[in-house]
């Protein structure tokens, strides 16, 4: 790896999602990504499904009502490719910046937890789909394949992604470490649980840092109180709307590279030093000079899943070729397998 001397300026955005009308979240996310630009970042990353928005519906109201806003989703959910994906290609294009945009993706009859990656040029580099949604996400999404737990090169370097607590899946964490990733893009909701969450999502993406070796740029969401209400109208479930982010950038010695972002909307940007990865990964690489692949090893399956296999035709099974022997040796082999046949019925008996 040869990152010395190379810097990358990378941004995290945090800011709410357009829930009342979901197309403008899609400018949202455009008009960020010319501010990220315009401050020389070269790359930024966005939170977790923000296009058109994460289904907090779906946290605080039982299954049985969740009908209308599910299907709702349905109909404002990003078909890749298609317009939403084109928009932020150009968008990417025009600030020559990588892109890390997480969206709630509709394939057909099913929507997933997706996240995709745009090169400087506008091209899409990377789809991936969240493996395991979480708790009430099951309700939502469909699960994701090994195929999306891969490392894509980028203007910025080698770029990896996961979202939310995909994180707390150490061999997918792993996967992407095996692969030597210099930047990690993270995602989560925000605005969920309480303050615990940020806290908890400090300590991960920090950890991830550490033992990986590579920049993390995290970015969470945020709801306003108008939507918080608009969501719920129950104060008691309101508090599940509220704290839980932490938008942030670490280095790959685990520390901040700017104070994160907890409360309201904002933009952080920070300079990567790609030296940093070297220095950390010559006292500790986790997939190099500290690993041990004879004791511990991961087994991935990244083919894409698949509906639909085709049949093949049946492979023809070769007749046994017989070996030349003698009549005396077939008798006496019928005479062994009579005899082992008596001895098993006596036992029997």
């Amino acid at each position: 790896m040869s990152a010395g001397g190379r810097m990358v300026r990378a941004a995290a955005v945090q800011i709410a999602p357009d829930i009342a009308r979901p197309d403008g979240t899609l400018e949202r996310v455009c008009n960020a990504i010319m501010e990220a630009a315009a401050k020389g970042a070269q790359l930024v990353v966005f939170p977790e499904t923000f296009v058109p928005y994460y289904p907090y519906f779906s946290f605080v109201h039982p299954p049985v009502l969740t009908g209308p806003d599910h299907l709702r989703l349905y109909e404002h959910a990003v078909v890749v490719p298609g317009p939403v994906t084109q928009a932020v290609s150009r968008a990417a294009a025009s600030g020559r910046i990588v892109v890390v945009l997480g969206v709630n993706e509709r394939d057909h009859g099913s929507l997933y937890n997706a996240q995709l990656v745009f090169d400087a040029d506008g091209s899409m580099v990377l789809k991936r789909r969240k493996i395991t949604p979480t708790y009430h996400e099951r309700m939502i999404w469909g699960q994701g394949d090994g195929s999306g737990l891969r490392v894509v090169e980028t203007a910025v370097g080698r770029l990896g992604a996961l979202a939310c607590w995909e994180h707390y899946n150490p061999l997918a964490r792993y996967a992407l470490m095996t692969q030597h990733e210099e930047i990690h893009a993270s995602q989560f909701p925000g605005s969920m649980v309480g303050p615990i969450f940020g806290e908890q999502m400090e300590v991960t993406i920090r950890h991830h840092a550490l033992e990986s070796g590579c920049f993390v740029v995290n970015a969470t969401g945020w709801l306003s109180e108008a939507q918080i209400e608009a969501i719920t109208p129950d104060p008691k479930l309101q508090k599940g709307l509220r704290g839980g982010c932490h938008t942030a950038i670490v280095s790959p010695e685990g520390k901040h590279l700017v104070p994160p972002l907890t409360e309201g909307e904002g933009m952080l940007v920070a300079d990567l030093d790609m030296a940093l990865i070297t220095k950390r990964k010559r006292m500790m690489d986790s997939v190099g000079h500290y690993a041990r692949p004879e004791l511990l090893s991961l087994q991935l399956d990244n083919r894409p899943a698949r509906a639909v296999v085709p049949a093949l035709d049946p492979m023809p099974v070769p007749s046994p070729i017989p070996s030349p022997r003698s009549d005396a040796h077939e008798a006496d082999d019928a005479a062994d397998l009579d005899h082992r046949i008596a001895v098993l019925r006596g036992s029997a008996g």
